[in-house]
């Protein structure tokens, strides 16, 4: 708009041009840098072969609805010496327990744990857990019977 005695110039074309052009190039770059950060923070894959994944789906849910009957529960915990302390609820007191901690984002490699049995359904890892967030994958066998979970620890 002029100001109605042809001194000022108002806003013009080139104004909205400039407008849309800072507003396109900020989005642009915004989605540039996100991407970037999202593969830069994706460490692996899901699955190796997703055909061949498919293809054990349904024996992998007759597995997880057999181990869900056993009734057995796991709870995870990082003592203050590094170690993993894992109380399995239900199981047998013949239980071994095993585990293999994985990183969530994949950059750190899988760390495999063994565990001891520390009493009252309690087992502790024989060696500690390095200073990260941790995704377990709990192996407990017992009699015959295989029962698996997953926690997280910090």
């Amino acid at each position: 708009m002029s100001s109605g005695n042809g001194t000022g110039r108002g806003f013009t074309g080139r104004h909205m041009a400039a407008v849309m052009i800072g507003f396109f190039g900020v989005v642009i770059v915004v989605n540039v840098q996100m991407a970037r950060m999202a593969i830069g923070t994706f460490g692996g894959e899901v699955v190796e072969n997703s055909y061949v994944a498919s293809q054990h789906f349904n024996h992998w849910l007759d597995e997880a609805a057999t181990e869900k009957q056993l009734g057995w529960s796991a709870k995870a915990t990082r003592r203050a010496d590094g170690k993993v302390l894992v109380r399995i609820a239900g199981a047998p007191g013949t239980a071994t327990v095993s585990a293999l901690a994985r990183h969530p984002l994949g950059v750190v490699p899988d760390v495999p744990l063994r565990f001891v049995p520390a009493g009252d359904g309690s087992f502790v890892s024989a060696t500690a857990l390095p200073d990260a967030r941790w995704r377990l994958r709990i192996d407990v066998q017992a009699d015959g019977r295989r029962w698996r979970s997953e926690d997280d620890v910090l």
